[in-house]
């Protein structure tokens, strides 16, 4: 991560953005402890980086849901039923729905989509989402920098080595399992 942002200097903010555009809890955790262990990364940079790369990612999955609505539900299996479960939020909770859903596992990723296709106002959506985002970015920087404090350099070593193991990991269960599937004859 540091030497990421070594070669890259302001641009790794960039990329930072653009990686909270999609996603990115385990990505901005060990970059801020990164910074914390390094020095090189700016943690405010990094939390603002992050904070309009997330808000802006969320605005796009908005808009396409408000546009497309259910229709786009079709190409991406298992989402319908994510989405049905953020509308179920979004109709209890309203506006704490849509500062909260950045932090609930599972419905994130459909959870803007969700809010487009419920028909919220633009406008509503793109202020509380502002401020969520910004909840997250905070959240997630300082739980990282906070965490590379508590591990000492070293121990932010190890715990990068050990996501890089998960990550393998999860990626090698995940081949395994499409590979045992029975595809149908054709």
């Amino acid at each position: 991560m540091a030497e990421f942002w070594a070669e890259w200097g302001s641009l790794a903010y960039l990329g930072a953005a653009g990686w909270a555009f999609f996603e990115g809890e385990t990505f901005v955790l060990l970059a801020a402890a990164a910074a914390r262990a390094t020095g090189m990364i700016n943690p405010w940079f990094l939390g603002i980086a992050v904070w309009l790369g997330s808000y802006a990612g969320d605005q796009v999955w908005f808009a396409l849901g408000r546009r497309y609505g259910t229709a786009a539900l079709r190409r991406f299996p298992g989402a319908e039923r994510r989405v049905e479960s953020a509308l179920r939020f979004l109709a209890r909770y309203g506006d704490g729905f849509v500062l909260t859903f950045r932090f609930v596992y599972g419905i994130r990723n459909v959870a803007s989509a969700a809010c487009g296709m419920a028909g919220m106002s633009h406008i509503r959506f793109a202020v509380l989402n502002f401020i969520a985002a910004g909840l997250w970015a905070a959240s997630f920087v300082s739980g990282g920098w906070y965490l590379a404090a508590w591990l000492g350099p070293d121990g932010v070593g190890y715990l990068f080595g050990l996501v890089g193991v998960g990550v393998i990991g999860w990626l090698m269960i995940r081949f395994w399992r499409g590979s045992r599937r029975v595809k149908p004859a054709v």
